[in-house]
């Protein structure tokens, strides 16, 4: 089974060389899709180099910091174009530990159409997150639950994979929203196009190195973009610029 690995990247030179080879230890016989947003700090010319060595690996190098949705989507859509039969993504920081993925891929193989790593069922959890942001987390994935009605406990996890035609079900190019929004209008979509999604327990760990991508303004767009989803729903109306073309 054809297995390819997307990981967004910007500023991940500190990282990139030990989860690359960490992700291919875990899985010999998956690819892994790096789409480097122009990183100012040396991340695409350590992958670059590593590509040449080794056919499983794949570096898409682009202009400028386009997004991490975008980027997601870029390097899914890659994956197509190769024939993969398995698509996943996942963090590059080490938050997502690759030694978890064959038991991702386990879960899909038993029947599941997504699998998500989830830190919010039985055997999941983070650390090394302040109390605050624990429970920013948490209240986040309860309401986006609530108001869309979805059965995921984890809905904002950056740690899937999914089936060739599941994936083709979803409209994920389309969604015109970044980061956690991102996130969980997807697992929404795949929720509303009846797909089994599984969800694997995982630890969650906070970077080890580098510096976090979160911002107020990361937060404060993705509920922005819930509200916008909820009254969509309920309505059929956008509320401004829709979300889905």
């Amino acid at each position: 089974m054809s297995v390819w690995v997307t990981i967004p990247t910007y500023n991940e030179a500190e990282n990139i060389r030990e989860l690359v080879s960490s992700i291919l230890k875990a899985l010999p016989e998956a690819f892994v899709i790096v789409v480097d947003d122009n990183s100012p700090d040396g991340t695409a010319e350590i992958v670059g180099e590593m590509s040449r060595v080794d056919r499983r690996i794949h570096l898409l190098r682009r202009p400028g910091k386009l997004g991490y949705a975008s980027a997601i989507v870029t390097g899914l859509n890659y994956a197509m174009s190769q024939g993969a039969q398995v698509l996943g993504h996942m963090d590059a920081d080490f938050s997502h530990d690759p030694e978890m993925l064959p038991k991702l891929l386990v879960a899909l193989n038993e029947g599941a159409d997504v699998v998500i790593g989830s830190r919010y069922i039985a055997g999941g959890k983070v650390e090394g997150w302040s109390l605050y942001r624990k429970a920013l987390s948490r209240s986040a994935n309860w309401l986006v639950r609530f108001l869309l009605g979805l059965p995921v406990r984890d809905c904002t996890s950056g740690f899937r994979l999914y089936r060739r035609k599941a994936f083709e079900k979803l409209p994920l190019g389309k969604l015109r929203v970044e980061g956690y929004g991102f996130l969980y209008l997807s697992t929404a979509l795949a929720v509303w196009s009846g797909l089994k999604i599984a969800e694997v327990p995982i630890v969650f760990v906070d970077r080890r190195r580098g510096k976090s991508k979160l911002s107020r303004r990361i937060i404060a767009e993705a509920a922005v973009a819930l509200a916008k989803v909820f009254v969509w729903r309920k309505t059929g109306k956008w509320l401004g610029s829709p979300l889905i073309d």
